[in-house]
């Protein structure tokens, strides 16, 4: 190298100029300066942004809290997948497809209640510990949605009591597991929220139903076909055996062998039925110690008014009475009902 140590050439107009280590350090530092003072511009212009994003998300956040105003997305409806995860598109979790699919207001609709309610108490018998945190925290919000609906409206008093007896049977014994990080969150949350039940059951247990001022025509003054009809539309053999409680009239009504018997088959199929057989002493079917007993060894048909749809298309989970943006050519044929226990299989707990 002909050049002597602590030099250096720069090409300018009249040529090649010869400068030394002062000189490069002085044009360095005017062009660092120009540079640095365009990019701390732009830092400090990004910073302001973003502290402005995070000011106005936290005033909202604020507004939400003081008002108590639950905060719920636009689009009722969300995207499930089975074989998604955190990394992948499509991942979901139970906490979230609470708050997207409204439960909470799902909980009013008198379509979507028993709906709602039969999935709350699969919950509370297995799937419980399995929730995140989140999921817990809604679990528990909406089922007290539930219970404040039914101490205002006095009806389906009795599958509330059922869930609420379940929910407590499951978190005694689950709760004297926390040491083994069973349930998530504090003890003395859990406690507390075991205290609510309590007191909601003996809520539940003090009501009293008012009958009604209406001085009108009764269930007792129809014709008794008319009233026999009416029965045929209860799905559930306990409600008969308490309208037959009312009145001597009615309870004769009850006992009607034919009425029994369409309920055994619209709950169980003829298989079932045949296996079960009991005969009285006359020769003729028990139709209605029969359908208790087939309850007690197979689950019960379960029928709802409105149910979420999964539209296998586009792996979106919907309302019945609420649109998605489907792609298909024949949305119709790509949806099909979701009953509680398929809900629950769709999320990886």
């Amino acid at each position: 190298d002909w050049r002597s140590p602590g030099q250096s050439w720069v090409k300018t107009g009249e040529g090649w100029k010869k400068t030394t280590n002062d000189d490069n350090l002085m044009n360095n530092n005017v062009l660092d300066r120009k540079s640095y003072s365009k990019e701390d511009h732009d830092k400090e212009n990004l910073i302001l942004s973003i502290n402005h994003d995070v000011a106005a998300k936290k005033r909202k956040k604020d507004l939400l809290n003081n008002n108590k105003v639950p905060y719920f997305h636009k689009d009722m409806w969300i995207y499930v997948h089975k074989g998604s995860t955190k990394e992948r598109h499509g991942y979901c979790t139970l906490g979230e497809a609470f708050n997207r699919l409204d439960f909470c207001s799902a909980v009013k609709d008198t379509r979507r209640f028993n709906y709602v309610v039969r999935l709350l108490e699969l919950i509370a018998k297995s799937q419980l510990p399995s929730l995140s945190g989140v999921a817990q925290k809604n679990y528990m919000n909406i089922l007290e949605r539930v219970v404040q609906k039914v101490l205002e409206d006095q009806q389906n008093v009795r599958p509330i009591k059922e869930l609420l007896q379940s929910l407590y049977a499951s978190l005694c014994i689950l709760v004297q597991d926390m040491g083994k990080s069973v349930l998530v969150g504090n003890i003395n949350i859990w406690v507390y929220r075991m205290e609510n039940i309590l007191l909601w059951q003996q809520q539940l247990d003090n009501i009293q139903i008012n009958r009604p001022t209406n001085s009108g025509m009764s269930l007792l003054d129809l014709p008794a076909s008319i009233q026999l009809n009416i029965m045929q539309r209860l799905s559930d053999g306990r409600d008969l055996v308490s309208l037959g409680q009312v009145c001597p009239d009615l309870s004769l009504l009850t006992e009607d062998r034919l009425l029994w018997k369409k309920l055994c088959q619209y709950h169980f199929t003829d298989r079932q039925i045949r296996k079960r057989l009991m005969v009285s002493d006359k020769g003729q079917l028990e139709w209605k110690k029969m359908y208790f007993k087939l309850c007690r060894c197979y689950p019960p048909k379960e029928q709802y008014c409105d149910t979420l749809q999964f539209c296998t298309h586009c792996h979106i989970l919907f309302w019945k009475d609420t649109e998605h943006p489907c792609t298909a050519n024949n949305p119709e044929s790509c949806c099909r009902p979701v009953s509680p226990q398929g809900f629950i299989t769709l999320f990886r707990f």
